[in-house]
């Protein structure tokens, strides 16, 4: 069974740091491109980044380049979401998504507030 379980989401002040994690299991990640995903309160979802499990190659949203970093570790089958800079702007429930397999994880809360 294909399984994505998201971790790492919390409270945080402005300008502060986070590491998201994404544990899959179910298949290998190495050989599939993920996606990030958010949705803010009332708002739709929102593509933050992507990762290619062929070559590596990183891709971001506008507003996350520079602040965010998409990253993997085959030996444990996990994805990692590191944001930097914070802003409130970025609360929202952030996701992991594998959409050749059609799988997305529940999700993992970030608040971003003084």
């Amino acid at each position: 069974e294909v399984q994505l379980v998201e971790s790492g989401g919390g409270l945080v002040q402005p300008g502060g740091s986070l590491r998201l994690s994404c544990a899959a299991s179910g298949f290998d990640v190495s050989h599939h491109p993920i996606n990030w995903i958010r949705q803010a309160p009332g708002k739709g979802p929102e593509w933050v980044a992507r990762i290619n499990g062929v070559d590596d190659a990183t891709y971001y949203a506008d507003f996350a380049k520079g602040r965010f970093t998409v990253s993997r570790d085959n030996a444990k089958n996990t994805l990692y979401l590191q944001m930097n800079s914070l802003k409130p702007e970025d609360t929202a429930v952030y996701y992991c998504a594998a959409p050749v397999l059609n799988s997305r994880g529940q999700g993992t809360a970030v608040t971003v507030s003084s």
